[in-house]
């Protein structure tokens, strides 16, 4: 590979801002009142509490910002720190890039970067940063699709389930040019709606669905249980990734009750690393040998230790844990190649590559996030590209997200 060639990049974390017509024109018509809807208000300060969820109230004079109804309730506000506003590129010039005026205040769609809400828009800035294909999580949905579980009424929220998952396929993503790789939800609250909904989206090439990291966290049987058998025999059978972003529990890991953002900010991994230990003791990777994990913005740098903890507590402990019986090699043995971590900046686990796997790396470059590294991307690369062989390099940038998702790609 030439010192300035970079293979083009696969980011397996990116985030669609859904736009305003999609329930409204994707959903059957006798669902649409009822449906989620994009209203205008004005509003005051944010506070965000733990499992994302937001003190917001509406306010004479405040600051306009479109949000999300569903069911008659206020569901989402847009914000600038979730959604690139037009200010952080002043003029549309990228390479003026501020990222200090993404500050957690209300937004309006057209005060948004078109590439937040506009399938065209989107490939077109991701070209920007080198990317030619992008697995894109919900916002209003929340990362597992957490709004439509939560619906009084679970005939529409598997309607809009359904109606998300054909907007993505259809729209977002045929109107992207192949740049766009569909991930989509699934009804959590009947495991046979989820194999069902499965079946459906992979007939129609889907490979990614949005899961939990910890489903006991949203009132769930844990993967423990038996509970989820069926659906993980259906993606270890149809080649269907179960993604896991962080937040997907809708419970963050914290310290101190009263610590300040940043703590949160440290500790978002937490959540990860717990969830890796579930499925590395669960024999549910010994029973469905071909299914995978994805463990999106989760980092890296944390995996080496916590499969070699695994592994020792395996292999010294089995005297009274009796995980030989049910796991009959050493946990990490259930990690290579089929469980991966997925990295935004992590400089710790790309120096110990080598023991976190270079077979379960993927690259993320979170747009339109404030953790991007769009649309300095390709530089941010070079800065560690030192670190790895020509190899590493293309299965970080891309070969492995193009494995994990079962790509029609070189």
């Amino acid at each position: 590979m030439a010192a300035s060639e970079l293979p083009k990049i696969i980011s397996v974390d990116d985030h669609v801002v859904e736009p305003p017509h999609v329930w409204q024109t994707w959903l059957p018509e006798k669902h649409r009142e009822k449906g989620p809807r994009v209203e205008r208000g004005e509003w005051g300060d944010f506070r965000l509490n733990p499992g994302a969820i937001y003190d917001q109230q509406q306010v004479a004079g405040g600051q306009p910002g479109d949000f999300w109804v569903f069911e008659d309730r206020i569901i989402y506000v847009h914000k600038r720190f979730v959604a690139i506003p037009l200010e952080a590129t002043p003029g549309g010039d990228v390479t003026k890039f501020d990222r200090s005026v993404m500050q957690m205040t209300a937004v309006t769609y057209d005060e948004l970067r078109p590439g937040c809400y506009d399938p065209k828009e989107r490939a077109k800035d991701l070209a920007i940063a080198g990317v030619d294909g992008s697995l894109p999580f919900p916002t209003f949905p929340r990362f597992c699709g957490q709004t439509f579980h939560e619906a009084s009424d679970k005939e529409l929220g598997l309607a809009c389930i359904e109606a998300y998952n054909n907007w993505m396929i259809d729209e977002w993503c045929g109107d992207s040019d192949g740049v766009n790789i569909p991930l989509c939800l699934i009804p959590m609250w009947d495991v046979g709606l989820c194999v069902r909904e499965v079946e459906r989206i992979a007939a129609r090439g889907v490979h990614a669905i949005c899961f939990s990291e910890i489903p006991t966290h949203l009132g769930y049987p844990s993967i423990h249980s038996g509970h989820w058998d069926r659906l993980f025999a259906a993606c270890n059978d149809l080649g269907v990734v179960l993604n896991m972003h962080i937040g997907s529990s809708s419970k963050m890991p914290i310290a101190s009750p009263d610590a300040p953002p940043g703590v949160a900010g440290v500790l978002q991994f937490n959540n990860s690393m717990a969830s890796l230990a579930d499925w590395l003791y669960s024999g549910v990777l010994v029973r469905y040998p071909k299914l995978k994990l994805a463990y999106s913005e989760g980092q890296i740098g944390w995996i080496p230790y916590a499969l070699e903890r695994a592994d020792t507590i395996w292999e010294q402990h089995d005297s009274w844990i009796k995980a030989k019986a049910r796991i009959p090699e050493p946990p990490s043995s259930y990690y290579y190649g089929r469980i991966f971590g997925c990295f935004t900046s992590d400089d710790i686990g790309l120096r110990n590559i080598d023991a976190v796997g270079e077979d379960n790396v993927c690259f993320e470059t979170d747009y339109p996030h404030t953790d991007t590294s769009w649309p300095d991307t390709i530089p941010f690369i070079e800065k560690f590209r030192d670190r790895l062989t020509d190899e590493q390099l293309y299965k970080v940038l891309r070969g492995n997200a193009i494995r994990m998702l079962e790509l029609d790609r070189v």
